[in-house]
């Protein structure tokens, strides 16, 4: 996917999502926060990596399946499998 390092889209995303991490490690040091609070920034990543997944299944469905004017089985084939194997 090397059309990917200019889609800033996808950067801005994986961005917030480091800066979510961070904040779970600042929530698990600072005695102040709940478990609860920690629990609510944990489901925000999923929900942010959920979000990215299907924003890079976009980007190479129609970046290799799709604007493909030649068949490419095995491209899909590979793709249909990872699905298989994270979904």
């Amino acid at each position: 996917m090397g059309h990917l390092h200019q889609n800033k889209k996808v950067l801005n995303r994986v961005k917030r999502l480091q800066g979510q991490i961070n904040a779970i490690e600042d929530a698990l040091i600072d005695e102040e926060k709940s478990c609860i609070d920690v629990l609510q920034q944990v489901a925000a990543i999923k929900g942010a990596v959920n979000g990215l997944m299907n924003e890079l299944i976009e980007a190479h469905l129609r970046e290799h399946v799709i604007s493909d004017s030649t068949s490419n089985e095995d491209e899909l084939q590979t793709f249909i499998q990872l699905l298989k194997r994270y979904a």
